[in-house]
Formats: structure tokens, C-alpha cells, sequence
């Protein structure tokens, strides 16, 4: 007969938003063992299972922490409370909790104040003094017997009716009858009981005991400052930022690139320092969707994206925001593992905004076997495809707006505009590989520019920090001879050194906020390193903290409107790397607003 051997969650921390799915181990009746599901509709030997979920609600509040949502919160801070700033963001686990987390908190009542109060006066008043000593506006008598309306998320009593059954001071409320459970805003501060039972298929009753397991307190889903569009232009936005974060000017658009950071690269033992609930996939793509939706942007470049996840969650979720979705898959010569969870490019664009036009796919695998065929001896072919194959590619989309372009010479000409997504993942001391791989790029990208008049953006991941021979290539349009990456080329693949240059006029969108004039931006210049003109970190772990990401554009046919603010070390906490709670990748997200203007006459 049909039997359950074991019952387990694959995270012991539930989180609002992020469906739970219990691993369900079972033996069947010619002993052999499953996970598949034996459900009402398909009986097995007469037998199948029905799944139950439960909230159990104690007479004891709980309220959680908003820094470490793990840990029960003993503290709240008043100055949120009054300035109705959401309730879940008031709570510390303890006074040392909220004296390290106070120069991020301390954001929140900033721009509550801001909003709300035209007197600084009642600023202090409302938030009070915090000082050295770490003491604050601050609620300590959150105990067993606190009672707060705000454990329900600020709503109603939102609990079943019915009561399937109270013991000893705690009451099971059913919640679901599926295998899987996506907590709610209800749930948080309470404990999830799953049960699984085998059920005989013709008398409806239980066989046996059920297998039962909880799960700790139900935590809400860390939520990040949101970061904003900080003009860069040096004149009034000809579009303003609207509440919805998009930009409403019709003749401009915003481009987004983000490395979302793999499931097959996000590893416990790499990523030691984040919580394993926040680092699992089912909370990652929740909350990286959440940030990429927020955004709003026009075009979205996305790296690191697996074939699995694009096929059955982003292009999915994006199609309901309004999104076209074009991927590309890595080339699997050197990869080993399973095929359907290989990363790549995606490129998503709004349908509303642009048209798909057309779509180049670069393989570095292919244009390596072309060079080794006519510039590498026959004895080295094998250890020249070697080095040189690293199953990279890139997504190249040109696209044509459905916009108008304001100040363009000609109003009725149609405006495209060619975006390429990459990712050059190349191990640091193969730097003739990745110079070779952003050489082979841009040769491809200047082929495209000869055939017709497009603004160009190249967007990307492409491992190369401020400063190094790709960098100089993509953002200067030649290497200096005299570089030290040249150094390595065992191969001679980057002889003669004068081949290295291209004549795009490309441009990093970021060095804007050193370059422009306007309001915010003597902020986000402290986070720009002024000797290279870029961010001063796009990657931040445990050990490596630097600039890898780019954003660039044609400055011939393109300027730079706005950008999305940067992050500093204050934004993401004292003795914090990425992913994080509040962040799921080890990149942060680049966007940058462009208009396009008309060329020069030459």
C-alpha cells in the first residue's frame, strides 16, 4: 500500500510572497520510491493524498524584526508609528539592532518627514533625539502580552471563520488544500502547519496517521529604500517622474541591465553570509521580480538568466507587465550540467513603447573556431580552442519605436535603435579571452552601425573593472599598447595591438553624474570613482567589491536624460555583501533614461 517515508520543507523560514513546496517522499505499493504526486483525480492502488495547511494562531503576538526578520522584535520604534510610515519596518530585535541599522532607518523618517511635514520643528517633535548612546523614540514593551492591530499588516481580522481546532492556548485555522502554499500579509508572525495524509480513494477517510510538520513564524518579504531617477541632463526633466517610478516624457525611454545572479551559481558555500531562505530560488525570483517590475523600464537586459526560469517564470510574469521577451542561450561545449538550467541573455522590451525589428545572436564558441582556422597553427588548434571557448554569447535586438521623437530633424522617419546584451564570463587570468570577446563584439556592432543609421546600446555584465584593457576598449574605442592585460596573449590573438579600436562612439552612461549638472547629484558623485568616471562598485561580496556592469550608448545619436541612483555601503547596511534579504543578487541593477538626438551633419 501506498505511504508517506518522509516529509520536509526545502526552507525551515516562510516568507510572504514565496510559495512553499514540501519535498514529499513516498513508497509505493511495489516498493519503489517517488516524489510524484498521487492525487484524488489519478489514485494509486486505490489510494491517494490530501494535503491541509494551517496557520496556527497563538493568543501571544508576535511582531518581527525588520532588520533580521528571523528574530522576534522587542522594540518598535514610535517616530514610524506616528509618522505612518508601514508598521513592519518599526520593529528591532534589540537596541544594539536598531543603533547599527539607524543611518539606513533614519532614510525612512527622513523622507516621511519630507513628505508630510513643511516644518522642521515638528520633525524633531514627531521622530525625537537620537543619539551616541543608541537611544531613540522607541516602544520597549513589546512582550508576550503586547496586542497590536498591526500583526494583521495594518487590516482586518482576516482569519477563517471556521476553527478547525484550539489547544492549549493556540487555534489551527485551514488555510489550503494544494501541495503548495504562497504565504500572505495574514500569516506574518504565526506558524504554518503543513499535513499530508494517505486517503482511501473510494471511502474518503484517512488511512493511518497524517505526517505533519511546522514551520517557524512567517516573516514579510525584506523591502529595500527604493532608489530613484536622479536627472542628469542640467535642465527641468522634460518628463516627470510620476507615482508609478515611470518616466511620463513620450520621447524618451529607459534601459535597464541587471546580472540577477544564477540559481546554479548561488551557492551556500559561496554565499555563506546570506541566509539560506534568502537565498533560495523561490524567495529570489519573487523579490527580483519585484525590483525589475518596479523599475518600469522600457528595455530590460537581464544576465545570468536560466533556460528553465526564462521559459517558466520570466517570460511568463513579464508578458503580464506588458513585456516581449528574446533569450539566448549559452553554447554547451565546456558546460557539463543539465541543459535546461544553462544561463544566458534575455532581452525584454514593452510592447507599447517598441516593436520587435530584428535579432543577431552572437556565439564566441563559433567566432573562436573561425579564428583558430586561419590564424592558429594546426598544432595549436586544440589548446588555442581551449582557452578561446567559453560558451559566451551575445542577444543583439534592433527595435523601432512606437514613440515620438521630439527634436528630430525629421518627425516621420522611423526611429530604431539597437540594443546588445552580454555576458563575458571569463576566468580574470584569461585577459586576452575577454579583450578577444569584447573585440569580436564590437566588430559585430560596427557592421550593424555601417548598414544603417542607429543609435546603439550596449548593455551587460562583461567582468572587466574600471580601467582594464575591455573597459578602455568598449568606453575609449582603443587600448593602449603599453597595457598590462596585453601581457598575456599566448596565443597572439590580439596582435597587432593597433587592431584593438572600433569606431562607435560609445559612452558609459554613468560617467553622466560626474559629467552633468542638477539636484542629487553631488550625492551619487561621492559614489563615483572620478579617475575612471564610473560607479565605485556594481559587484559587492564578501570578497570582491568593484564595478562590472556597463551601460553604454552611442553619443552621437543618444543622450542621457536621467539615472537610477546608486547604492553605497550605507544602503546596504553595516557589514553587508550581496545577495542580501533586501537584494537577491551579488550585481546591482543599472538604468538610465536616454532621448535620442538628431547626428551631426557631417
Amino acid at each position: 500500500m501506498l505511504s508517506v517515508l518522509r516529509v520536509h520543507l526545502p526552507s525551515d523560514i516562510p516568507i510572504v510572497g514565496c510559495e512553499l513546496t514540501p519535498y514529499v517522499l513516498l513508497r509505493r505499493p511495489d516498493k519503489t520510491v517517488t516524489t510524484d504526486d498521487v492525487p484524488e483525480s489519478a489514485p494509486l492502488d486505490g489510494h491517494f493524498l490530501r494535503y491541509k495547511w494551517y496557520r496556527i494562531q497563538s493568543d501571544r503576538k508576535v511582531a518581527v524584526c525588520s532588520v533580521h526578520p528571523s528574530e522576534q522584535a522587542t522594540l518598535q520604534c514610535l517616530g514610524c508609528v506616528k509618522a505612518k510610515i508601514p508598521v513592519a519596518k518599526s520593529y528591532h530585535c534589540s537596541p544594539k539592532c536598531f543603533s547599527d541599522a539607524w543611518q539606513h532607518h533614519r532614510v525612512l523618517h527622513d523622507r516621511a518627514a519630507s513628505a508630510v511635514n513643511e516644518n522642521g520643528n515638528e520633525e524633531e517633535e514627531i521622530f525625537g533625539r537620537y543619539n551616541s548612546s543608541g537611544s531613540g523614540v522607541l516602544n520597549a514593551s513589546l512582550t508576550g502580552s503586547a496586542s497590536s492591530t498591526s500583526l494583521t499588516n495594518g487590516s482586518t481580522p482576516l482569519y477563517p471563520a471556521a476553527v478547525t481546532q484550539r489547544s492549549g492556548g493556540e487555534t489551527w485555522f485551514e488555510v489550503g488544500r494544494s501541495k503548495t502554499y504562497t504565504p500572505t500579509a495574514d500569516d506574518i508572525g504565526h506558524v504554518l502547519k503543513f499535513e499530508c495524509v494517505i486517503v482511501d480513494a473510494e471511502m474518503k477517510q484517512p488511512v493511518g496517521h497524517p505526517n505533519t510538520i511546522l514551520t517557524s513564524r512567517v516573516i514579510p518579504a525584506p523591502s529595500p529604500s527604493p532608489r530613484r531617477l536622479i536627472p542628469v541632463s542640467g535642465a527641468d526633466m522634460l518628463g516627470n517622474l510620476q507615482s508609478d517610478g515611470r518616466v511620463s516624457s513620450s520621447g524618451s525611454f529607459t534601459v535597464l541591465s541587471y546580472n540577477i545572479l544564477s540559481d546554479s551559481y548561488a551557492s551556500s558555500e559561496l554565499y555563506s553570509y546570506c541566509p539560506s531562505w534568502a537565498l533560495s530560488w523561490p524567495y529570489r525570483r519573487q523579490n527580483l521580480l519585484r525590483e525589475i517590475v518596479g523599475y518600469r523600464a522600457d528595455i530590460v537586459c537581464l544576465q545570468e538568466v536560466q533556460n528553465d526560469h526564462f521559459e517558466e517564470f520570466f517570460a511568463p510574469e513579464l508578458d503580464k507587465h506588458g513585456y516581449q521577451a528574446l533569450y539566448k542561450r549559452k553554447t554547451n561545449e565546456v558546460y557539463s550540467g543539465n541543459i535546461h538550467t544553462i544561463d544566458g541573455c534575455a532581452t525584454f522590451f514593452r510592447r507599447d513603447r517598441f516593436s520587435h525589428v530584428k535579432k543577431y545572436e552572437v556565439e564566441f564558441n563559433k567566432a573562436a573556431q573561425s579564428l583558430t582556422e586561419v590564424a592558429v597553427q594546426t598544432t595549436q588548434k586544440k589548446a588555442a580552442l581551449s582557452r578561446l571557448v567559453k560558451d559566451n554569447v551575445a542577444l543583439i535586438v534592433v527595435l523601432e519605436a512606437k514613440f515620438s521623437n521630439q527634436g528630430a530633424d525629421n518627425p516621420g522617419k522611423r526611429q530604431l535603435l539597437c540594443v546588445a546584451n552580454t555576458h563575458v564570463n571569463v576566468p580574470q587570468e584569461l585577459k586576452d579571452v575577454k579583450i578577444w570577446q569584447v573585440h569580436t563584439l564590437l566588430k559585430g556592432l560596427e557592421k550593424i552601425a555601417a548598414s544603417a543609421d542607429i543609435p546603439m546600446l550596449v548593455c551587460g555584465d562583461f567582468n572587466s573593472v574600471p580601467g582594464s584593457a575591455p573597459h578602455s576598449l568598449l568606453a575609449m574605442g582603443k587600448v593602449d599598447p603599453m597595457h598590462g592585460d596585453l601581457l598575456v596573449d599566448p596565443l597572439a590573438i590580439l596582435r597587432p595591438h593597433s587592431k584593438l579600436t572600433h569606431q562607435l562612439p560609445l559612452v558609459s552612461a554613468y560617467s553622466s553624474f560626474l559629467r552633468g549638472v542638477g539636484l542629487g547629484l553631488e550625492q551619487q558623485r561621492r559614489r563615483m570613482d572620478p579617475t575612471t568616471n564610473e560607479p565605485l562598485f556594481t559587484n559587492c561580496t564578501r570578497d570582491f567589491i568593484g564595478t562590472l556592469d556597463y551601460i553604454l550608448y552611442t553619443a552621437d545619436s543618444l543622450t542621457v536624460e536621467s539615472l537610477l541612483e546608486l547604492l553605497d555601503e550605507d544602503s546596504l547596511r553595516k557589514d553587508t555583501a550581496l545577495p542580501s534579504p533586501e537584494w537577491s543578487s551579488d550585481h546591482i541593477a543599472l538604468l538610465a533614461e536616454f532621448r535620442c538626438v538628431p547626428r551631426p551633419r557631417r
